[in-house]
């Protein structure tokens, strides 16, 4: 599956909660975010691809093909579309760039729920944007979504037929607010 997969990181959010910061671009051990996710996960799958609506020259720099939303204002599913069209593998590994600790194992254990795709539940919870996608099921399934203003990724997600995937003991987090960047050590100034 490796060969036709495809890491898409999820970086064109605000940041809202945080002041507008960039979060592809905050350190942790001098790493940036995005550069983490992709050598985490970068090494399992055949292209990485960053859904980034600023900064693309930073990107650009250090090797990392960036795509911008099609469709300005619809969240997650903006990111999504621009992944799926540009991707060019069979299956779209997904996440989010503000995850905090990612397994090396996840596109193995996600693959493994079989080919409808599958989207994480780790111990905070479903995590929707943590998932892997059939892309050419995806693609006419999102455009009819965003067509019709259907924008919830999980009812994206439910008519796709994609399944859950629990992972006990696992808890990804994330860096929506000042805590919890002081909780996972990052560099702000």
């Amino acid at each position: 599956m490796a060969a036709g997969t495809t890491l898409g990181i999820f970086a064109g959010g605000q940041a809202s909660r945080l002041g507008g910061l960039d979060k592809a671009w905050l350190r942790r051990d001098g790493i940036a975010q995005v550069e983490r996710l992709a050598a985490r996960l970068g090494d399992g799958v055949a292209e990485v691809l960053v859904s980034a609506n600023r900064n693309h020259e930073a990107y650009a720099r250090i090797g990392l093909a960036t795509v911008s939303d099609r469709v300005a204002g619809i969240g997650p599913l903006g990111g999504l579309d621009a992944l799926a069209r540009a991707c060019s593998g069979d299956w779209l590994l997904t996440v989010p760039v503000d995850v905090v600790n990612i397994n090396d194992c996840l596109l193995r254990r996600l693959a493994a729920c079989g080919e409808q795709g599958a989207w994480a539940v780790d111990d905070d919870g479903p995590q929707p944007l943590v998932a892997l996608w059939p892309v050419a099921r995806l693609r006419p399934v999102l455009a009819a979504a965003i067509d019709a203003g259907e924008l919830a990724v999980h009812a994206l997600q439910a008519r796709l037929g994609m399944v859950p995937l629990r992972l006990e003991g696992v808890r990804f987090g994330n860096l929506n607010t000042p805590q919890d960047l002081a909780n996972a050590g990052i560099e702000t100034g």
